[in-house]
């Protein structure tokens, strides 16, 4: 039994007491309600005659401005800069102080024997307690412990508190965050303040604004930088026309289409009259092949099986008796295909879908997997990993059973929990204990449903989708049959593909009652398919005539709000270096928790516009002149390799791989450099022919910086 149990029972005789402190007052109230803390609802707690629940409303302190340091430094001047203070101050948020009075009030009394800590588990919940035990003062001598949950759920809740470890044991996660703060604080205030002070008049004449100030950002930048290169990529794109050639193919009742490829050992292989391996550059060059196809066989090619019964023709060596031309089946591949159900949903993964899906933003779907989560329906949001872990997959079944009193998924989880097919999950792909740092995937709890009926539409939505993507995990794999033909004409190769489903496995719970996401479907009839089945190497079919398909080269798409958040996770393939890749794999830009709220803030600072309607994200011409204004003074700001690479840092100071002064000094030098270059800079004359060239590109526009028209002054 450990000490603070002890305590608990002490309570009854020495009137000790055991304190929860949450992140939200929902979260404590149900802290509250698993420990059956029945007390009196105080201002800012609830106590009973052995504990005390209460809870910050998010972050109850804040670090401080440099004015606290020095009012002098109110005023932003380039000799105060790069701003370094040897101890970081930090203050109350006004707006909170009532709330944190409270709370270091009760943290301190003498009656309080443990303190758990109940903040959301994870880097930034670590930092809201951490900072409020530093304001607060509490001594080091009161036992405190970190409960670590991933749902809450009332057994959860109390398996958190019951397996709840030292705070100190968590101390390198409160360093990274801790760091994560100093760094995005260091960095904003020094690289916009000496931005500012350098270009803002630039700037602001060339807008013709009264006022500009130019924000920065270790991560907002660097995704401005991804925005405004995709941007300027697809401006810059030239469509390139290419002319393929298709066969039809005769078979059963019907044709299928068979496309010319120049293989190795044909006539045009590496010819540079190709813009591809199948097609041209110019349309008479495709034109003439077809002439070739369309021809006798220049030698004859002797049959290895006659094949007319199949097709119901006679056919000759070189054409059927028709006319048409024949093609020799060269090389018949057949093979089953099994696609297994995808990964589970990280919040990356889910922002995607539902701005696919459903149209909104990563921070709309952050903020009702929130609720969700704080229903106990699904298990914490703010994860990286799209996999369950061992613990927890022994567990599963009570996930499974709970769906049961949802209509619309009973029939599934009934089938699953009839055939035992939960029982070797641990076995397969989608349990990893090592692809898990703080949290697993985010499943449906299987409980909290007496709160369904009540959610709006976009939260059952949102929840249909998470349950569906849960229990398709359990389900087989879809199977297909798929053929490969080589088809042969006058020595010239065409290839043609048939994919059937055979067993369509776990398919049908990811068909979902809105927006209808659909397998493809069959392109052509059933006995077609049956008859292709049964080529065979060395039978001829006959060809309906050959034609050109005119195709162009796509531009590359904009980024909806959803590919963004994936690209943000996936900084890695963003990064031509293989080996920095490859350090930084699993990092990306900014975390689950934050990514949402980074493209927030750079569209209400109107540097991005982001279309409600389609959630396509483009930037403004204030945007990309900032974007100009950081690649012609500190470049490094727009590159994922950097952002991606302070982010590993952290995640080693996490790990207690580096120290918290290792890391402050790479920082301050980083700094210090930047800042000391800009100092020196004299490119405002330069910067304007970047701006010239943004501004002819919203001249028709009202500048999403201001509202004001855009004005190309020289």
């Amino acid at each position: 039994m450990r000490e603070c149990d002890v305590n608990m029972i002490e309570s009854k005789v020495f009137y000790l007491k055991n304190l929860y402190i949450a992140e939200k007052p929902s979260v404590a109230r149900e802290f509250a309600k698993a420990l059956k803390v029945n007390g009196g609802n105080r201002d800012g707690y609830i106590e009973s005659e052995d504990s005390i629940v209460t809870w910050c409303v998010g972050h109850l302190v804040t670090m401080s401005y440099p004015e606290e340091y020095d009012p002098a430094l109110k005023k932003w001047s380039v000799e105060t800069l790069p701003f370094f203070p040897d101890t970081f101050k930090y203050q109350v948020i006004d707006g909170v102080s009532k709330q944190f009075n409270i709370v270091k009030e009760l943290l301190n009394r003498a009656d309080v024997a443990c303190i758990y800590v109940c903040t959301d588990s994870g880097r930034e919940g670590e930092y809201i307690y951490r900072l409020v035990d530093q304001m607060a003062e509490v001594p080091d001598t009161k036992e405190k412990r970190r409960v670590w949950i991933d749902s809450q759920t009332e057994e959860e809740i109390l398996r958190g508190i019951k397996e709840a470890k030292n705070i100190h044991e968590y101390d390198n996660l409160s360093a990274s965050a801790y760091l994560r703060a100093k760094e995005d604080y260091l960095m904003g205030i020094n690289f916009s303040r000496i931005l500012t002070l350098k270009y803002s008049y630039t700037v602001k004449n060339y807008l013709g604004r009264d006022k500009c100030v130019i924000s920065v950002g270790r991560v907002m930048t660097c995704v401005l930088g991804m925005i405004v290169r995709r941007e300027r990529e697809i401006r810059q794109f030239v469509k390139t026309p290419f002319y393929r050639v298709i066969g039809n193919i005769v078979l059963a009742d019907g044709t299928f289409e068979a496309e010319w490829k120049a293989v190795e050992g044909t006539r045009y292989f590496q010819s540079p009259l190709l813009y591809k391996e199948n097609g041209f550059k110019e349309e008479k060059d495709a034109k003439k092949l077809i002439e070739e196809l369309s021809g006798d066989y220049a030698e004859p090619v002797v049959p290895i099986e006659d094949t007319t019964r199949m097709a119901g023709q006679t056919m000759g060596i070189g054409n059927s008796e028709t006319g048409q031309p024949l093609v020799l089946i060269e090389k018949v591949e057949k093979k089953k295909e099994n696609k297994n159900a995808p990964l589970l949903y990280n919040l990356a993964e889910l922002q995607n879908d539902c701005s696919r899906l459903f149209k909104i933003s990563p921070d709309e779907t952050l903020k009702v997997v929130q609720e969700l989560y704080e229903k106990k329906m699904v298990t914490y949001p703010r994860t990286d990993a799209r996999v369950l872990s061992t613990a927890v997959s022994k567990e599963i079944y009570k996930n499974i059973s709970g769906l049961k009193n949802i209509p619309s998924m009973r029939g599934y989880a009934e089938w699953i929990l009839q055939n035992g097919t939960y029982k070797g999950i641990a076995k397969t792909r989608y349990v990893n204990d090592k692809q898990i740092t703080d949290h697993y995937a985010i499943i449906p709890t299987g409980q909290g449903l007496n709160a369904f009926n009540s959610l709006h539409d976009t939260a059952k939505k949102i929840y249909e989708v998470i349950v569906r993507r849960f229990l398709s995990i359990f389900y087989p794999p879809a199977v297909y049959q798929k053929l490969a033909l080589t088809l042969n004409r006058n020595g010239e190769k065409l290839f043609a593909g048939f994919r059937v489903l055979v067993e369509p496995g776990y398919l049908p719970i990811m068909v979902y009652s809105f927006g209808k996401q659909k397998e493809e479907e069959e392109k052509y009839s059933k006995a077609m398919v049956e008859a292709a089945m049964l080529l065979k190497k060395g039978m001829k079919l006959p060809v309906n005539g050959f034609e050109i398909k005119e195709g162009e080269t796509s531009p590359p798409k904009r980024y909806s709000s959803g590919t963004l958040i994936l690209a943000m996770e996936n900084a890695g393939q963003l990064i031509e270096d293989e080996e920095l890749r490859a350090q930084i794999k699993g990092s990306g830009i900014g975390t689950s928790a934050t990514r949402a709220e980074i493209i927030k803030k750079l569209v209400n600072n109107k540097y991005l516009n982001l279309n409600k309607k389609t959630q396509i994200i483009t930037p403004t011409q204030m945007g990309e002149m900032i974007h100009d204004v950081v690649a012609s003074s500190i470049k490094s700001l727009l590159n994922p390799e950097l952002t991606a690479s302070w982010e590993k840092g952290l995640s080693y100071v996490a790990e207690g791989t580096i120290t918290e002064e290792e890391y402050m000094k790479k920082l301050e030098d980083f700094i210090q450099k930047r800042t000391d270059a800009v100092k020196g800079m004299n490119n405002q004359y330069q910067l304007r022919t970047c701006f010239d060239y943004a501004a002819q590109f919203y001249k028709n526009k009202k500048d999403g910086a201001g509202g004001k028209r855009s004005v190309n002054r020289k």
